[in-house]
């Protein structure tokens, strides 16, 4: 046999046995495989538990994969806790009081590191458990692509920058999409997940100047908001991101938009007359085409700068350093 079918002999037998291969910084859905084979149900497990405990927690997890991919990679960066000689990313604006679901990550991290100590890593976790909470919530399924190692730094500085505000308007919301590496299309098939806003909740002073300032949002629709949201106070009053299925993941985000009932001025943004209008109209005509979109700028965003091979670490505690 020549050299080179002895190559793809050896690589064929690798995949074959799962083994958790590598090549060029890569990721593979079949990287646990063999390493640690109930890995994805282990995940998958735990966020149907936590999900049927508490609904909400399902758009606080996919949350946690955007924010974390948005700051340097998905690297598992915005679940370190600040010390005494460390600062992390969880009391950047964008986080602060916003990011939730880390008990969730304790737990499934825990049985995870009984299962197979020290292979699943944190950021791939994060993962897992956004795909499996949009499955859970009725969405669109993907192929996670799995190998990403966790970080042993984090940046309050670049979560600052670099995640886009509730205030954004289209085109800091573009610029900021795009420095990531992803599209026009990505940006308003992931304005469903990447901000939680087919599913979840928001806090007034999150929408509050939305509802009070601007001039493209339905007047009933700010009025109804207005009575739990006022002008100062009551900043932590939660209203639906989707006013009909707030803990569905649907298309009804888009015909919200279409009908200028966008909770966020961000939301708002994407129907407004400028260059996203017509993937809204789509989204909110046609649900396979949405979650079509929506499954492939998951895989792009889990691709973002993942850290593999001898980077990083395999955090035994997600919260902290080994």
């Amino acid at each position: 046999m020549a050299a080179s079918g002895y190559f793809c002999f050896f690589l064929l037998v690798l995949f074959a046995f799962g083994a958790s291969l590598e090549v060029n910084g890569k990721l593979y859905p079949n990287y646990y495989k063999s390493t640690c084979p109930k890995a994805l149900s282990i995940v998958q497990e735990g966020v149907v538990a936590a999900i049927k405990n508490e609904t909400r927690i399902g758009a606080s997890l996919l949350r946690l994969h955007f924010h974390d991919c948005f700051v340097n990679g998905c690297d598992g960066s915005l679940l370190l806790d600040d010390t005494g000689s460390f600062v992390g990313e969880k009391t950047a604006v964008p986080n602060n009081n916003s990011v939730r679901g880390f008990n969730v990550v304790d737990n499934i991290k825990a049985k995870l590191e009984k299962a197979c100590p020290g292979v699943v890593s944190c950021a791939d976790l994060l993962a897992i458990a956004a795909r499996d909470s949009v499955v859970y919530l009725g969405g669109p399924s993907w192929q996670v692509r799995l190998g990403r190692r966790d970080s042993t730094t984090a940046s309050r500085a670049a979560a600052n920058t670099s995640i886009p505000p509730p205030t954004s308007n289209l085109s800091a919301l573009i610029s900021s999409f795009s420095a990531q590496g992803l599209s026009l299309k990505d940006l308003v098939a992931l304005s469903g997940f990447g901000r939680s806003h087919t599913i979840g909740l928001a806090r007034c002073i999150q929408f509050r100047g939305h509802i009070y300032n601007d001039t493209n949002i339905d007047s009933s629709f700010a009025n109804s908001l207005q009575r739990n949201c006022p002008k100062t106070g009551n900043d932590n009053a939660l209203a639906n991101l989707d006013l009909q299925t707030p803990f569905s993941f649907d298309k009804l985000y888009y015909n919200n938009l279409l009908k200028k009932k966008g909770l966020l001025h961000s939301d708002q943004e994407l129907f407004n007359g400028g260059s996203t209008d017509r993937l809204v109209k789509k989204y909110a005509d046609d649900t396979s085409a949405f979650f079509k979109d929506f499954s492939k700028a998951m895989v792009k965003m889990g691709n973002i700068k993942p850290l593999t091979g001898k980077a990083g670490q395999i955090r035994i505690n997600c919260r902290k350093m080994n």
